[in-house]
């Protein structure tokens, strides 16, 4: 039997208030196969955003341990985590978080000018153009529609080849047009790649794209 991707065990995640504890996250243990898109729901405050950035390396859990490819990232050294991540691990967020000043291809560019050797610009360019946006390439992100710039955070967070996708609601706020088209563009990446996915959302729509769906409701997941 194959091994997990990703493999989450009992995650315990608390924030320290003056009179009290609060837990986002209160024992949450999963499994993620590779090629497997996994969409994760729950109401707001479900702790789902919290789940995600600990899933990626980017949180540190009060307890409990992930795994990816077998390696216990909370383990490594900061460095080391540093390097896993950007090789392993890609990150679409709500909001892009695209550096305004740089254009669409120098944003995506970004992460293989940090670790790899390889050339980022053919790259970004190649990757660019089969999202649809070949003739935006040396827009910045002042200049593309909120739709655009999330193909942009899409190509950013896969130019690395990741085994691992995060995605915190990618369509939060796209209408239906572009959201149809931003999933349709992660499916083909899962199927294509066999990039394993996790997918925080709420939209039932986005979900049914996924192989499974995870809920998550007051730090527990159910069911």
């Amino acid at each position: 039997m194959n091994e997990p991707l990703l493999k989450a065990e009992n995650i315990v995640k608390e924030y320290k208030a003056e009179t009290h504890t609060v837990y986002a996250l209160k024992g949450v243990s999963l499994s993620i196969m590779e090629g497997e898109m996994v969409a994760l729901m729950g109401p707001s405050g479900s702790g789902k955003s919290t789940l995600l950035h600990i899933l990626g390396g980017i949180d540190i859990p009060t307890s409990g341990k992930v795994f990816i490819q077998g390696k216990d990232i909370f383990s490594m050294d900061d460095k080391t985590l540093a390097r896993f991540r950007n090789k392993n691990i890609g990150f679409v967020f709500q909001f892009h978080y695209l550096l305004p000043e740089f254009t669409a291809v120098e944003n995506v560019m970004i992460p293989l000018q940090i670790y790899s050797n390889r050339e980022p610009r053919k790259e970004a360019e190649e990757i660019l153009t089969k999202l649809g946006l070949k003739d935006r390439l040396d827009h910045k992100p002042s200049q593309l529609s909120g739709g655009e710039q999330q193909r942009v955070a899409i190509a950013r967070a896969i130019i690395g080849k990741p085994k691992l996708l995060l995605a915190d609601e990618p369509t939060g706020n796209l209408d239906g047009e572009n959201t149809k088209r931003v999933m349709e563009i992660l499916k083909q990446l899962n199927k294509e790649n066999k990039m394993g996915m996790v997918i925080a959302t709420h939209d039932r729509e986005v979900a049914e794209y996924c192989d499974r769906i995870i809920f998550l409701k007051d730090g527990i997941i159910q069911g």
